[in-house]
């Protein structure tokens, strides 16, 4: 629902932070990781994602976008609840999460508090083909499109497309015509051989 919150920030602590934006202030629950991230700014973009449940409505806080995709990534684990996830953003950078989780590595999971072997063991089974999917870097950096064949295969990565794939499909489709396709033209070529 809330995409980020950029405004003047009011209060820090390791555990949230409360920004101004607009004459509101927001209470937003931050990983340790995005306690450093942010420092002793004045004025604090947060990227968020909402948590709706019966009883209340929390906001959850990221110092960037890449941090925000692992962390969404992390609470998709069945057992695994956003509070659990801040806890492992707190406790390893996502860089290292990252790493683990591609290469299988359990005792590195294992460290983090709440985290026991079984549970080590699902995340990394069922998000390490994800991860391979996305590629090593897509969770970490944001993705700068610069040409309309960047921007198109990002979309075809997010509607489900092995990135491998994509490529080879959008090269076929660049190469099928020698004018400049814009990305929806570029997409809808790339689909057909998909």
């Amino acid at each position: 629902m809330y995409a980020y919150i950029n405004g003047k920030l009011v209060y820090k602590c390791p555990t949230y932070v409360i920004i101004d934006a607009g004459g509101v202030g927001y209470h937003i629950n931050i990983s340790l990781n995005t306690y450093s991230g942010i420092a002793d700014q004045e004025n604090c973009k947060l990227f968020t994602w909402l948590h709706v449940k019966e009883d209340g409505h929390t906001l959850y806080g990221f110092a960037d976008e890449g941090e925000r995709r692992l962390f969404l990534h992390l609470i998709s684990v069945s057992g695994i609840g956003p509070n659990t996830g801040r806890m492992m953003l707190s406790s390893i950078n996502p860089a290292e999460i990252q790493a683990a989780i591609l290469k299988g590595d359990v005792p590195v999971i294992q460290r983090i508090k709440g985290i026991g072997p079984k549970s080590a063991q699902r995340l990394i089974l069922e998000l390490q083909d994800k991860l391979r999917k996305d590629g090593p870097d897509t969770l970490i950096s944001i993705p700068v499109n610069h040409t309309a064949k960047d921007e198109a295969l990002s979309a075809l990565v997010m509607l489900g497309f092995v990135k491998n794939v994509a490529e080879k499909a959008l090269d076929k489709a660049a190469g099928s015509t020698t004018e400049n396709l814009t990305v929806e033209q570029l997409i809808k070529i790339a689909l057909k051989s998909l």
